[in-house]
């Protein structure tokens, strides 16, 4: 934090006082005018924040490619000393405690936080790079779907990417020997632009976890940051999904609706890469659905005994009917290929802010641990996602009627 920032910081948590000085002698409209100078200052304190990330990535881009020297060395912390540094970090700021020299001296490489008008402590710390590895890995599980959409590392807060449309099905022009090229049939791109957002919320604690060791810290912070990360990610996934699909439903009646998803309305090239994405009420539809052969259409894989293979082919990713909701007896299911569908622009960047007195965390002898993670997701191929529903009311009734009628 360089000596500008500082002296803004300053500003603010006087500007804070202020606040809660004027409403204390009710002076409300002077309290709420003061918080306007609030919010300007804190603008103010984010936009050097973001301009000393940038500078900080560029240096480190100059590092690695050589036009740097760095002048600290190439050594880096052990792993465990990383993590003793960290869970030391946490324990002692949320103590007010004071870190020793060898812990403070790692972790003086993490870029600290923006301040917030939630209550919590004045700064922050990103997460080290070893630690999110180990969250990241965690969160790894069946149900997360950031592994199976694009996902593109970025360093900055905002950006473009320029893509072609239908660039597997635009052949190019034939060009004459000293001919210039020409124009006409040209492919057609898309931007598609992406814009970081901050995604976070508080863990809270008791004090005697605080006490326990470094390792069992860790252990339960990771986990609880991996499940909400997974849940965060999986919900802004599974919006860009509805949202691309919503108003082109199609009604899944039967085996052939499901073969004329595949056969017609996914692109062959898209076809062959796809999966099947469906929650817990839908997997429990198509587990009893038979081809004409009388042939269930979701079988184990040969290969891979834990996964299900729809129509002998495609991977079944069954999803909590918690996380992929139903809309009362209809439920959706996605077909396609999300990797072609959708791009999830990660900043790779996490923090952690502290406090033991937000809220009603003081009263009930609890401390505050916030978590940010900051990602977009956007929408690249509408095209490669066909959503079908499954009406198992609907199909209830028809079945009943097949019985009667026999």
């Amino acid at each position: 934090m360089n000596k500008k920032m500082r002296e803004l910081l300053a500003q603010i948590n006087a500007k804070k006082a202020e606040i809660k000085n004027l409403v204390d002698e009710g002076k409300i409209e002077e309290a709420k005018n003061a918080k306007n100078d609030l919010k300007a200052l804190q603008d103010k304190w984010n936009l050097l924040a973001d301009i000393e990330d940038d500078e900080h990535d560029d240096i480190e881009d100059q590092i690695e490619s050589g036009r740097a020297k760095n002048i600290g060395g190439d050594k880096k912390p052990e792993k465990k000393d990383i993590v003793r540094a960290f869970v030391n970090r946490i324990v002692c700021g949320l103590r007010k405690k004071k870190m020793d020299d060898a812990d403070a001296e790692i972790m003086n490489a993490m870029t600290e936080g923006a301040p917030d008008e939630d209550g919590l402590s004045d700064g922050g710390f990103t997460v080290p790079e070893d630690i999110q590895n180990d969250i990241v890995e965690l969160r790894r599980t069946t149900d997360d779907l950031s592994q199976y959409v694009n996902v593109e590392p970025v360093t900055t807060k905002s950006g473009s990417r320029v893509i072609e449309v239908d660039a597997d099905s635009t052949p190019w022009n034939d060009v004459d020997e000293e001919a210039e090229f020409g124009e006409e049939e040209t492919p057609k791109f898309k931007q598609v632009k992406y814009e970081i957002k901050k995604k976070g919320g508080i863990l809270k604690v008791t004090r005697e976890l605080l006490a326990d060791t470094a390792a069992n810290i860790l252990a339960y912070l990771n986990k609880w940051i991996a499940k909400k990360s997974r849940a965060t990610r999986n919900a802004a996934i599974l919006a860009a999904f509805k949202k691309i699909t919503t108003g082109k439903e199609v009604a899944i009646s039967g085996f052939d609706t499901v073969k004329d998803i595949f056969n017609t309305m996914l692109d062959p090239a898209i076809e062959q890469s796809s999966i099947v994405l469906m929650n817990q009420n839908g997997f429990n539809y198509f587990d009893k659905l038979k081809d004409e052969f009388g042939n269930y259409i979701m079988q184990k894989n040969p290969t891979q005994p834990t996964q299900m293979l729809f129509l002998g082919k495609y991977p079944v990713v069954k999803l909590s009917n918690k996380t992929l909701k139903s809309d009362g007896d209809k439920h959706p299911v996605y077909f396609g290929d999300p990797k072609e569908a959708i791009t999830l622009f990660d900043r790779e960047k996490m923090t952690i802010e502290l406090s033991t007195e937000a809220g009603d965390l003081w009263a009930k002898d609890m401390t505050g641990i916030k978590v940010r993670d900051r990602f977009d997701v956007q929408t690249v191929d509408e095209s490669a996602v066909v959503c079908g529903i499954i009406d198992t009311a609907a199909v209830a009734t028809v079945d009943e009627g097949d019985e009667i009628a026999g």
